[in-house]
This record gives C-alpha cells, sequence and structure tokens, in this order.
C-alpha cells in the first residue's frame, strides 16, 4: 500500500503529472477479515478536446495524469474515471473522435483494471449512444476485495435524472447484499441538491439515496464540480473529486458557474490529490488532501 510519506517524496521530486492532474488515491485500509487492504486512483472530469483560456495546457493535462499514475512507486489496484471523459460537441463524428482520441492516451496507462462512466459532456445530447460504442455500459457493478462498487449513471437521461429502470436495478443489486457491506458508489454528478441551479443535483438522487440509506457502511464518490466537497446524507458520506482542466468556483459564490481564470504562475493552482483511508472499525473514511506544488508545470 502506497503510503503518505511516499506520496510526499513523489510530489517533492515533481512526481511526473501528478502537479497537473485531477489525481484521486484511495488507500482502503479496512481492518476486516472480508477484506483486504487495497488503493485505488480516481480520475474525473478530463474534458479531452476543450480548447480555450481557462486551460492552454488543455492538451496536455491528461497525459501528464497518465504519466504520473504510471510513475507512482506502487501500481494501485484499478482505476476509475468519474466522467465527462470528453468535452461535449453537437458534431457525433467529432465526439466519437475525441472519445477514440481519449482512449488511445489512457491505454498508456500501465496497470489495470481501468473503470468508466459517463459525464453529461459525453452522453447526454445522445443519451450516451457514443459512449457505449467505446466504453460499454453505462451502469454496472464490480466486487474488489470485499468492497462492492456500484456505477451510477445519472447524466445519459438529459433531465439529469438516474430513472425509474435503473433504480430498480440498484434496488436488485442492494437486496443481494447484506446490510453491514462494504459500498462504494461511484457518479457523475452529486446525488444530493449541492447547487441546483448549476446543474450540481440529481433529480432523482433522493431516490437513490433511500435505497442506500439502510445499509450502514456507504460512501459516495462523484466528479462534475471540479473541486474537493465533503457531504453527509445521514450516515452517508459524499466526496467530490477535483478535475483535470480546470477548477470551478465554490457552489452558490457567483451566479454562474465559469470556470476559474488560468494563473500562469501557478498552473496546477486547483487541482490536486488526496490520499484516503479506511478504518473499518470506524466504517468511515479518513481523507488527507495534498496540495499541488507551486512553480511547476
Amino acid at each position: 500500500m502506497i503510503n503518505r510519506r511516499d506520496f510526499l517524496k513523489l510530489t517533492a521530486a515533481g512526481g511526473g503529472a501528478v502537479l497537473m492532474s485531477s489525481l484521486y488515491t484511495g488507500a482502503l485500509a479496512v481492518d476486516s477479515p472480508r477484506v483486504d487492504d487495497f488503493y485505488f486512483v480516481q480520475l474525473s472530469d478530463s474534458h479531452w478536446g476543450f480548447s480555450g483560456p481557462a486551460n492552454p495546457d488543455a492538451a496536455n493535462t491528461l497525459k501528464k495524469a497518465v504519466a504520473a499514475v504510471n510513475a507512482l512507486p506502487m501500481a494501485p489496484e484499478f482505476i476509475v474515471f468519474t466522467g465527462d471523459l470528453t468535452q461535449t460537441t453537437d458534431d457525433p463524428k467529432e465526439r466519437r473522435e475525441r472519445m477514440a482520441q481519449f482512449r488511445d492516451v489512457v491505454a498508456e496507462l500501465k496497470v489495470g483494471p481501468v473503470y468508466f462512466m459517463p459525464g453529461e459532456h459525453d452522453a447526454a445530447l445522445d443519451r450516451g449512444a457514443a459512449y457505449k460504442e467505446y466504453f460499454g455500459k453505462t451502469h454496472y457493478r464490480f466486487t474488489h476485495k470485499g468492497v462492492h462498487f456500484l456505477v451510477l449513471d445519472n447524466v445519459s437521461d438529459p433531465g439529469a435524472k438516474i430513472g425509474e429502470e435503473q433504480l430498480v436495478w440498484l434496488k436488485s443489486e442492494l437486496a443481494a447484499l447484506e446490510q453491514d457491506a462494504r459500498i462504494v458508489v461511484f457518479t457523475h454528478r452529486p446525488l444530493f441538491d449541492l447547487e441546483p441551479k448549476w446543474d450540481w443535483a440529481t433529480r432523482d438522487g433522493d431516490q437513490a439515496i433511500a435505497l442506500l440509506m439502510p445499509y450502514t457502511n456507504v460512501t459516495v464518490f462523484y466528479g462534475h464540480i471540479h473541486q474537493e466537497h465533503h457531504h453527509i446524507t445521514g450516515h452517508i458520506a459524499h466526496h467530490a473529486a477535483r478535475s483535470l482542466i480546470f477548477p470551478l468556483p465554490v457552489p452558490g459564490s457567483q451566479d454562474r458557474r465559469t470556470p476559474l481564470p488560468w494563473d500562469p504562475a501557478a498552473p496546477g493552482k486547483g487541482l490536486g490529490f488526496r490520499e484516503v483511508q479506511s478504518e473499518a472499525r470506524q466504517l468511515q473514511y479518513q481523507l488527507q488532501e495534498f496540495p499541488v506544488p507551486q512553480g511547476q508545470s
């Protein structure tokens, strides 16, 4: 398992692309006979195909993140991308070209497996049709060393909903689990109403939370808002990941959710990575955020 000292050594040495990535690293140190220790990497909101002043280095940040993951002193056991793999476009041909380019870049990852899920930029305009051609299902379940991971799609519906069919699927998947099962949910949008006027909410997210509530050990990781954020609904913790492309403002702090300005003196500002540790006895995750070193690109 990679430890905090190793991470600090990595960043002090420049750490490859860690300096420019939205690298979320989670060390699940679960003290339970049913669960072995492991850690994984979460990357979010790469927006491949974006071009604009919010990130003049947009063509390179994903590549740097891939290099950073490959340079980690201990390989993660899996990687998950939590949506907005590509920047939205009205042109179906261009959409597929961006997805193919994204796929080619992340194919350089030397660890696996790699799990994907769509963001609204990938899926809302065609209900996930192009995404499915390149990455497969938009919602699914997998289990790793005793932890049950549920990937929910709250973006393919242009109304920002999970939808009845998927909620029925979620209910069925949960019914097969013990109430104290270790459950991690990945979504793109937050399941709770963080800032609905900014599209930072899921219209039927409360129904998903209600289905999860009877289970005593549930944690949700999501993207979409391009910044660190932590929230609790009942006993369920929700943690947002930073973006690979640009940071967004604090929820509700301004009228529009425009990207924060690029700072050439601090190109990694608002981007970064974090370590997450879990103690089974406490049934909670402990997050340690690491700032991006300044003056490097």
